[in-house]
């Protein structure tokens, strides 16, 4: 916590170990896909950092991809030849909302040249809530509309989170 205006020190959270992570991995049609993702709690929400390499990435500066980004209520990243990761079921949603206000929802990630970083803060879950859970990237961007899940194509990368 800054001490001069009384939010988070966002720098200082981030040299601590975090509460939760996990490792994305592509899936058979993107295997250079990989990354990390950490989560941290703090007394505002939780903290999401994520690191991904190797995401498509298509010619032309109009092209420049974005991809929708969840945590899924499942805790597995195995599927079958239609879904790779269906077994990580659907958008983690325990309060029953409609979409983008599920508590899996979160902002897209966006490509830039097959690297993307991201950092965002949520209140709509706790650490503690989803480890065993599963986090996907997929092919296209949420709508943010589209029920139930915002339209975000195929699953191309998955990974459980861990607890400490």
């Amino acid at each position: 916590m800054n001490q001069n205006n009384r939010y988070p020190d966002f720098g200082s959270i981030l040299v601590r170990r975090p509460q939760a992570w996990a490792r994305l991995a592509g899936s058979e049609e993107y295997p250079e896909i990989r990354g990390l993702v950490r989560f941290y709690q703090t007394m505002y929400g939780t903290v999401v950092v994520t690191e991904v390499m190797g995401l498509p990435n298509p010619a032309g500066g109009c092209d420049s991809p974005i991809f929708g980004y969840h945590i899924h209520e499942g805790g597995d990243c195995g599927g079958n030849m239609s879904d790779p990761f269906a077994d990580s079921m659907t958008h983690y949603n325990p309060h029953d909302c409609p979409h983008p206000y599920h508590a899996g929802d979160l902002p897209p990630l966006f490509g830039a040249k097959g690297y993307a970083f991201a950092m965002g803060l949520t209140d709509r879950f706790q650490v503690d809530e989803i480890v065993g859970k599963t986090v996907i990237i997929h092919a296209s961007p949420d709508d943010f509309t589209t029920q139930p899940s915002g339209n975000s194509g195929a699953k191309i990368a998955c990974g459980v989170i861990q607890g400490r």
